[in-house]
């Protein structure tokens, strides 16, 4: 009796041991812990996809800022009331007979010319120093059948007015040789009388009276 009492204990205390070893083994084997294929693909699938960065939003940024600048194109700009821009012949034929006896500085020049861009502060800044002198802007693209009339073949070019005397010179320039410029300014910007409309402009004065 107290043999089998004994084999009943060793038989239970066995099965004490084993029962959590068991119980270990078949957790481990569970399906649950391991990923199914559809989660492995999804997880796949999920580390192709792109990641947001700080690189794209910082674009995203700068494109709302730029979208909502309204800075003027360089041509655009102005050294004051008396630079006027002109954008046809019979504006540029009215300007000249309007100015009377004051000085017109002409400026022909192109949105693409690096040379006309470098230049045109110091333009600017020219026409505010001389508020008696009207200047012109004209845009080549805009006014090529009137530009090849006038002999502009080189950008920037300008021409120099005066009342009756019309055009008192012409030339090409550049930021290196402004001085120029403020030569012929010094050299023609003088008190004279103005006896009528200005000569040197005839081609363009039959032109704009033809189409008219």
């Amino acid at each position: 009796m107290a043999d089998a009492s004994l084999r009943h204990g060793l038989l239970l205390a066995s099965q004490n041991r084993l029962l959590p070893l068991l119980f270990l083994r078949l957790q481990s084997n569970s399906p649950r812990l391991k990923p199914s294929p559809r989660s492995r693909l999804d997880a796949a699938f999920s580390a192709t996809l792109p990641r947001p960065s700080n690189r794209s939003s910082r674009y995203r940024v700068r494109a709302v800022v730029e979208e909502g600048t309204d800075e003027p194109k360089w041509w655009e700009k102005n050294g004051g009331p008396n630079m006027i821009d002109i954008h046809s012949t019979e504006e540029f034929l009215d300007a000249l007979s309007q100015a009377g006896d004051r000085l017109v500085v002409v400026e022909f020049y192109g949105t693409w010319c690096g040379s006309c861009r470098a230049l045109f502060p110091k333009l600017c800044k020219t026409a505010e120093e001389h508020p008696d002198i009207l200047f012109l802007k004209v845009n080549f693209d805009e006014n090529k059948p009137m530009c090849k009339r006038l002999n502009v073949r080189v950008l920037p070019y300008f021409h120099f007015y005066r009342g009756a005397d019309g055009l008192l010179q012409s030339f090409s320039c550049n930021l290196v040789k402004f001085q120029k410029i403020t030569d012929a300014i010094e050299k023609h910007n003088s008190a004279r009388c103005s006896i009528g409309p200005p000569s040197g402009v005839g081609d363009l004065l039959d032109s704009s009276t033809s189409q008219n």
